[in-house]
């Protein structure tokens, strides 16, 4: 098994793209990037502990590659914004690759690469890629948001814009 964690703003909005894919094992909504131990959610969106929401996926390397992953991660957010995502604003929803390994860190350098260079996008890619930190598993309410509140998840995705943008650069059917 192998890990994979990304930040693509909302969590909420990033656990169902990996969690239905084949050889994915589990995608867990938390914490990562900053220096506080632990933090709440609410310390997190303060802006005040330097963490981002973000994905941790286990996954099985034989069945998905890091390589899909990352072709699942770019085709939710919008990797220009270095200010968050859509309606959410602020250093706690801005996009990240945190790489586990000098493999990973390669993959990842190379697919940020060839999106700049062939992507849907007119500006430059903002996305870092940075070593991974301790990553802190987010509250129980917020595990599997997609599925335990779905109405309201739903809305939320439309009412953010994120919905909108991911049909107007992908097309329809590349995102849960």
């Amino acid at each position: 098994m192998a890990l994979a964690t990304f930040a693509g703003g909302c969590f909420w909005c990033m656990v169902g793209p990996f969690a239905e894919r084949e050889g994915v094992i589990t995608v867990t909504s938390g914490y990562t990037g900053g220096e506080t131990e632990n933090p709440s959610y609410e310390e997190v969106c303060s802006n005040t502990t330097g963490h981002v929401e973000a994905v941790q996926i286990e996954y099985d390397s034989e069945i998905i590659s890091y390589k899909e992953l990352l072709d699942i991660f770019w085709r939710q957010i919008d990797p220009t914004d270095p200010g968050g995502q859509f309606n959410d604003r602020g250093e706690s929803y801005q996009t990240a690759i945190f790489v586990h390994n000098d493999y990973q860190l390669e993959v990842a350098k190379e697919s940020r690469r060839d999106l700049n260079a062939h992507g849907p996008f007119n500006a430059p890619i903002v996305t870092k890629i940075l070593r991974a930190k301790p990553f802190y598993k987010a509250e129980e309410h917020h595990q599997d948001y997609h599925e335990k509140n779905r109405f309201h998840y739903l809305l939320y995705k439309k009412g953010s814009g994120r919905e909108d943008f991911i049909k107007a650069h992908w097309g329809d059917g590349n995102e849960k």
